[in-house]
């Protein structure tokens, strides 16, 4: 994990600047690569793969301004960088692993010569692994770092499973949670809440989440307020809480883990001593974490640790129309009962015209819920009704202003930081447009921010929504993205809002299509087997 720096190394900048390459690309490149970047980039130009967006051909161009008639096609170094960057667009869609012959294919459409050679250099390198699939007998090519994330949280949950000592019961907490050192809660999020803070009260727990606001939200009064990331102490070398320095707790709750990618869930099994009991919550209908892994998806598939169905709780209208989208299934709503709205639209534009005016003056003058109390998400950041259309047509109504960033604004982190996670949301205190920096208020406390690290936050994907909870939502279903709906994405639409729901309806017959068939496209991962082998003696 490297921290996101407001300023980006001088070297780097300078090297920058020589090649032509954007500014911008700075942050992104000192977060991907550290405080050695510059120099790791002369020695490989093609290492600029690596950093989010960057695309081959704009790879090459850097490796041409750098090293000049040098910059060959078959450069092994470029091979390599390319299967790596291959590998982090997989895991960009969820996966840890990728077969080798579906790897090698993607790589002959860049002129790679021997491309077997340069992926058995990367391996040898140390930046990928290869392993054999025994039930296929595929051979599967990964990155190093997430096959090593998942090697640490199957050994690490074996770990745990075998150290825990029964703890005393608790009324309202199912009695798996004291028995094991791991333990599965599944339900919607009201019964998953309800037993997350009954469990907050006692002294010795720890409840964290995605994000702390949403650890402040699923644990209540009585409970922490530091998500994952700050819950493990980052810093510029990592993070501060692991085995030489762990969490002290007697049970570390995760809610709504369904967020809790690999890399990340290996951390926070690291940071767990011998004894800790261990406790993932979610809804499993939810979507899958924003990146590689699926932390709960392969701890319920493993058959192997101990997973509790809560009943769901009664429930309201919201309660009804995600319970039936977790069957395949859209109910109709009562128009009188104003906790569900379907608000219908014609087209992506109108869809985005219906939420703004939802959110700036419907739900207030209506319902008495603020603007601020309000989120609107959508499937995707693109297009009419995309997150980034939405943001610049909130940001006119609700926060006008001549910059990008403006005090005032509601942003959302997109990369990690030490005062929040990529996810957090916060409020912009005062824009830098000199040092390319915006000051920003979180729940951890004021940072000073690289823009290039935050978004407008009136409206966000669904993905990058979930683990929190807000006491209205707008959710926004276009048209334009009814191929990326499913059944997954419209339930973690829905159960974002806790007071009020309001449904821009423009998917026509396809939200019902994506409801009743369509599951998230599944994601290639270890950690399932990984769970089953280490866990098959205890």
């Amino acid at each position: 994990m490297t921290e996101t720096s407001s300023t980006p190394p001088a070297d780097l900048l300078e090297l920058f600047a020589s090649a032509e390459v954007p500014a911008r690309l700075a942050h992104q490149a000192a977060a991907c690569l550290g405080p050695g970047a510059a120099r790791e980039l002369r020695d490989n130009p093609w290492r600029l793969l690596a950093v989010p967006g960057v695309r081959p051909e704009q790879a090459d161009f850097f490796a041409r301004r750098l090293l000049g008639a040098e910059a060959a096609p078959h450069d092994p170094r470029r091979v390599g960088a390319l299967a790596v960057h291959l590998l982090l667009r997989a895991a960009g869609d969820g996966h840890t692993v990728t077969p080798a012959k579906s790897l090698l294919s993607a790589l002959e459409t860049y002129d790679p010569g021997d491309a077997v050679e340069a992926v058995r250099a990367a391996i040898g390198a140390g930046e990928i692994v290869a392993v054999m699939d025994e039930a296929s007998e595929t051979e599967l090519l990964g990155l190093a770092s997430l096959a090593a994330a998942e090697e640490a949280v199957a050994e690490g949950l074996a770990r745990l499973t075998a150290m825990a000592d029964p703890l005393p019961p608790a009324d309202g907490v199912p009695a798996e949670v004291f028995e094991h050192g791991v333990s599965v809660l599944t339900g919607p999020p009201e019964a998953v809440e309800e037993v997350v803070r009954a469990l907050a009260g006692r002294p010795g727990v720890v409840v964290t989440a995605a994000t702390d606001r949403a650890a402040g939200d699923a644990s209540g009064a009585a409970g922490s307020r530091s998500g994952v990331h700050r819950l493990l102490e980052p810093g510029p070398d990592g993070y501060a809480r692991g085995v030489e320095h762990p969490i002290e707790a007697d049970i570390v709750v995760v809610a709504e883990a369904n967020t809790l990618d690999v890399e990340r869930a290996a951390a926070l099994v690291d940071a767990c001593m011998d004894g800790t009991h261990l406790v993932l919550t979610a809804d499993p209908a939810a979507p899958s974490p924003l990146a590689a892994g699926r932390v709960l998806g392969d701890a319920i598939a493993c058959g192997a640790l101990p997973v509790v169905a809560l009943p769901a709780s009664p429930g309201g209208a919201i309660g009804r129309v995600a319970a039936a989208a977790r069957e395949g299934a859209l109910v109709p709503v009562d128009p009188a009962d104003r906790e569900v709205v379907i608000v219908p639209a014609g087209e992506a534009r109108e869809a985005a015209h219906r939420a703004v005016q939802l959110v700036t003056d419907s739900i207030p003058r209506a319902l008495g819920i603020p603007a601020e109390d309000v989120l609107v998400v959508t499937p995707a950041r693109r297009g009419e009704a995309g997150a980034d259309a939405l943001n610049q047509a909130l940001k006119a109504r609700l926060n006008p202003g001549p910059g990008p960033y403006d005090a005032g604004d509601r942003v959302v982190a997109v990369t990690d930081l030490p005062q929040a996670a990529a996810g957090e949301f916060g409020t912009v205190v005062a824009a830098k447009p000199d040092e390319d920096a915006v000051e920003v208020s979180f729940p951890g406390g004021t940072a000073s921010v690289p823009g290039v690290s935050l978004r407008h936050g009136w409206a966000v994907t669904v993905h990058r929504a979930q683990g929190t909870r807000w006491p209205a939502v707008v959710a926004v279903l276009p048209g334009e993205a009814a191929g990326a709906l499913t059944r997954p994405l419209v339930v973690g639409a829905f159960t974002r809002a806790r007071r009020h729901l309001s449904v821009v309806h423009a998917a026509g017959p396809e939200l019902a299509r994506a409801v009743r068939e369509r599951e998230e496209p599944a994601r290639r991962t270890r950690l399932a087997d990984l769970l089953r082998e280490n866990l098959a003696d205890l």
